[in-house]
């Protein structure tokens, strides 16, 4: 476009907002350049690691897990680009998960920056003072698996027989796998742990499953023609998807917190209380977004390959 073409999509863009362009163009007569730091605000950015002891590495800790909730957040926005179109080619929503699994490739290969970048000794003596925050907690990352997949997929293997889609969204949370990590299903307890996460994040989840029950992306992709579901670049971006959050990324995570709490003569619990290794591992978390795509063997032996 020319400066004559430029100007003339500007004030039409600008009529139809109502606002004068004028107004508009003598603004950026006063107007202060860009900078990075602002656009990035980078300095608020950079205030935000509060430790809570004197041992250096809490730091790196800090770090560390504010970079996977960006990341997280960028996922919840790829996740939206599919979710929340109206029509969708094969192509668009593989592009989309393709992303997405870049992301948590970057993730499970940064486990290295925990699994390597800390001394022990100063990790044994900070994680205590974290009693009972714990990466269960993220809020993000429990969206990223309400909008990828169907809610019967998250619920806990013992009770799937008795939650239907005719079911409550309040009865189906009591009853998502994750829930294990914080609730004792004989007594009914909870941890302070999922009290804590309940009382600031339950109203918000509820909503959000709601908002996602028809739109997750195994829906989505259930929703394409036929001929478009069997598509193998996208069946292929589906399955890698599913493996690298459900399998890769947790069992990265299960090895990072086994290098330091999980000796043979260990019985340290995580900083939430709840039992890591049964919590963590992917072959008693059973969570697969898209079953239907995997064989009758690969779900059978799913965490183990």
């Amino acid at each position: 476009m020319n400066r004559e073409e430029i100007l003339k999509a500007i004030e039409k863009k600008y009529d139809k907002l109502g606002v004068p362009v004028d107004a508009m163009l003598e603004g950026l007569l006063h107007s202060t350049p860009i900078t990075y730091w602002d656009y990035i605000q980078t300095d608020a950015l950079l205030g935000l690691q509060i430790p809570r002891t004197t041992q250096p590495d809490e730091m790196v800790f800090i770090m560390y897990h504010q970079v996977n909730e960006l990341l997280f957040k960028m996922v919840l926005w790829e996740i939206d680009q599919v979710a929340k179109s109206i029509e969708i080619s094969a192509d668009k929503f593989a592009m989309h998960l393709d992303r997405i699994s870049r992301y948590f490739d970057m993730l499970c290969s940064s486990f290295n920056v925990m699994a390597d970048g800390m001394e022990k000794e100063q990790y044994l003596k900070f994680r205590n003072t974290l009693t009972p925050a714990s990466g269960f907690q993220s809020a993000q990352y429990r969206k990223i698996e309400f909008a990828s997949t169907e809610l019967i997929n998250l619920i806990d293997v013992r009770y799937r027989d008795k939650i239907d889609r005719n079911s409550s969204f309040k009865n189906a949370y009591d009853h998502l796998y994750w829930q294990a990590a914080g609730k004792n299903y004989t007594t009914g307890q909870k941890s302070t742990l999922l009290n804590l996460f309940e009382k600031k994040y339950l109203g918000e989840f509820i909503d959000f499953m709601e908002d996602y029950n028809d739109i997750n992306l195994s829906l989505k992709f259930k929703q394409l023609p036929k001929e478009v579901q069997q598509n193998k670049d996208l069946i292929k971006a589906m399955r890698h998807y599913d493996y690298t959050v459900n399998v890769k990324w947790v069992l990265a995570h299960y090895n990072a917190a086994a290098k330091y709490i999980g000796g043979s003569d260990s019985d340290l619990k995580a900083t939430g209380g709840s039992n890591w290794r049964k919590y963590m591992h992917p072959k008693y978390q059973r969570r697969i977004f898209y079953p239907y795509l995997w064989s009758e063997e690969e779900l059978k032996n799913w965490g183990t390959f």
